[in-house]
């Protein structure tokens, strides 16, 4: 995992279609056959994740399982 500054990445980023449209959320964006970009939709021009797309698909996986329930 690394980041770097979301504004330079040439992606499209888009929200959860579960996200109202005035939400505060991630959004995500494909940077290659391997990797996502993740961004705080309240700062588009900040920081952006660089994710495996494997990684982001296992913890989307695990919330939705509900097994991330009371993790601490």
């Amino acid at each position: 995992m690394s980041h770097c500054d979301a504004a330079t990445l040439p992606v499209s980023w888009w929200k959860s279609s579960y996200s109202d449209s005035g939400a505060q959320c991630v959004e995500c964006g494909i940077l290659d056959d391997r990797t996502v970009a993740v961004r705080d939709s309240k700062d588009p021009h900040g920081p952006a994740l660089l994710l495996p797309r494997a990684h982001l698909a296992a913890f989307i996986a695990a919330v939705a399982d509900g097994r991330l329930r009371g993790a601490r």
